[in-house]
């Protein structure tokens, strides 16, 4: 169960970093306002896959 609260805490946070890390990325690059929603969005889907997955694959190994 602390595992699972561990892994929590780390999920928020590298959520939160890389979402820190796109809103530099969106600024840094001039991306339009129109896009920005579905570069966060890109990302986010696909660091929360690499999350579960890793998640999972811990879980059962």
């Amino acid at each position: 169960m602390s595992f699972f609260i561990l892994f929590i805490f780390f999920a928020l946070f590298s959520l939160f970093i890389f979402n820190s890390m796109t809103n530099s990325l969106c600024q840094n690059r001039n991306i339009p306002e129109e896009r920005q929603p579905k570069v966060f969005r890109f990302i986010n889907v696909s660091i929360t896959i690499l999350l579960i997955s890793s998640y999972v694959e811990v879980l059962f190994t």
